[in-house]
């Protein structure tokens, strides 16, 4: 694992003191490498979600009625 140094705003740094010490974490280093593991958790779900938004409007447009997408969205639901 490599070792880095970095500085923190005294807001941020009074809070990741506050984790460790609510033993929330044992370290700020553990506390940091869980924030980018959901951040980064999060970011392949943003991808996801905007690669299924992108392939939703290559589709195209539907002349369909919101009452008629919603039984196909049910009848796709219930199988």
């Amino acid at each position: 694992m490599s070792r880095q140094s970095i500085s923190f705003t005294q807001p941020n740094d009074e809070w990741l003191r506050a984790q460790v010490e609510n033993q929330e974490y044992s370290s700020k280093s553990e506390l940091v490498n869980d924030l980018i593991r959901q951040a980064r958790k999060q970011q392949r779900q943003i991808d996801w979600i905007s690669a299924k938004l992108e392939k939703a409007e290559q589709s195209g447009f539907t002349t369909d009625s919101k009452e008629q997408i919603l039984a196909q969205s049910k009848s796709l639901l219930n199988g």
